[in-house]
Order: C-alpha cells, then structure tokens, then sequence
C-alpha cells in the first residue's frame, strides 16, 4: 500500500490520527471531571479514563487504520524475515507518521474552533503537556526516564498487537480486552505514546500552549523508546524465538552432534 496505494495508506494512517486524538482527549476530559469532583474521585476519573482510551487501539484494529507504533513491529518481522529492507521500512513508518499527524491536525483544527478544550479539561492539558516535554529539562536522567517509559509503552502495545495477529486468538471480544488493558497499562502509569503525545501537542499547540523545539525533541525520544519497544523487544524478539527454519537448524545441529 506503500507503493501504488500510498493514498489509501495515508488515508488510514490519517484515521488513526483521528482515533487517537479524539480518545486522548476523553481521556484527559475524564481525569479533569472526575478531578475536579475532589481527591478522593481523581482516581476513579484516571482509571475510567484509561479504560476508554483504549477503545482507540480496538477501533483502529477493526476499521483497518495505520499507526505508526504497532507499524514498527510489524515493519520489523518483515526486516528479519527478509521480506522488505530496512529502507523500504523507514518509508513505511515515515508515511504512518506523516499520515498520523495529519489526522492529528484535522483534530486540533476542529477543536480549536469548540469549546472542547476549555475549563478544567485546558488545565489538565496544559499541565500533561509540561510534563511530557519537562524531561528533557532535567538533563540525562529526564531524557532517560522518557525514553525507559517509551520503551514500555510500545511493548505493552505491541504485546497486545501480536496476541491478536497471531491467530490464535479468534474471538473478537478477548481481542478487544487484550488491546484495552494493554493501553490502560501505559495510560494509567504514564508511559509516554509517540503519536498520542503529538496529537496533544498539536492540540494545545493551536490553543498557544507548549514550545515547539521542546516538544519536537521529546517526540524524537520517544519514537526512538517506542522502536525499541516494539520493534526490537517484540519485533524482533519474537521474530527470532518463532523462527521456524532456525528451529530446524538447531535440531539438526544437535543431532549430528549426538551422532558424533
């Protein structure tokens, strides 16, 4: 699709934008209601608003969209299985990126024209986006910290990918269960998701809050955590414990041994 059908492609990596800003931001409009409730309903509000989060990963499941972190496992088993190169990779992930941040885009232009963001839902937006590029502000650590909670986002994503791939999972509401609680993990301990972090800059962005440089530069650490995550730990990973041809090897090897 990369090829012939790069528009249908980006067509769906732009709808995956879309999912993921619109869930992120009943996220986040979820904590802030319950929040603003007291202190004793935050925490209802961020474990409800983790669980509904996650319906972005089943809806871009189903509907065929393209995101750019459960792309880099699959872009990875191809690279070791030897069924495209790593440049043809990197074009694949770079058109998912493109295409997620556009629909990204079509999300923030549109609420920047509502009242969607305002209130306490602004406040608590606002203060995610401080967060998120205030890593980097800490030094070596800071920027250790994004990466390590990058890294932990796209393995509990990619985990979850790979359980409903595989095929041995058929029934379509275990599936949705596993993508759910593998996204109410990173949201509800603050992993830190490439897209999902730049559609809520693009966001705010358009509502005058964050600094650009700042902002890209947290998102460059945080696709490389989530490379690292879902495409080495389980990409690749798992490319190579399933290798069956390296499987045949190692029992031919063992008994030519035995028979030595």
């Amino acid at each position: 699709m990369t090829g012939r059908l790069v528009s249908k492609y980006m067509q769906r990596a732009l709808m995956a934008g879309l999912f993921v800003g619109i869930f992120f931001t009943a996220f986040f409009a979820i904590s802030a209601t319950f929040a603003a409730a007291g202190p004793a309903m935050a925490l209802a509000g961020k474990v409800l608003g983790a669980c509904t989060f996650g319906w972005a990963l089943v809806l871009i499941y189903y509907t065929n969209s393209e995101l750019l972190t459960s792309n880099m496992m699959i872009v990875s088993i191809g690279v070791y299985h030897k069924r495209i190169s790593w440049l043809h990779s990197l074009r694949i992930l770079g058109l998912c990126l493109v295409g997620n941040l556009l629909g990204g885009l079509v999300v923030a232009l549109l609420m920047r024209f509502s009242t969607i963001i305002s209130g306490d839902i602004y406040t608590v937006m606002v203060a995610a986006v401080a967060t998120k590029t205030g890593y980097l502000g800490q030094g070596a650590f800071g920027i250790a910290d994004l990466f390590v909670r990058a890294i932990f986002c796209n393995f509990c994503i990619n985990i979850a990918m790979l359980m409903c791939y595989n095929g041995k999972i058929v029934n379509d509401f275990t599936k949705c269960i596993i993508m759910m609680v593998a996204v109410f993990v990173f949201a509800y301990l603050g992993f830190e998701h490439s897209v999902a972090d730049s559609v809520l800059f693009l966001i705010m962005g358009l509502h005058g809050v964050g600094d650009p440089l700042m902002e890209v530069l947290a998102i460059i650490v945080v696709i490389l955590g989530n490379f690292v995550g879902g495409g080495l730990l389980i990409g690749i990973n798992f490319a190579v414990m399933n290798d069956q041809h390296t499987h045949h090897a190692e029992r031919s090897l063992r008994h030519n041994i035995g028979r030595r």
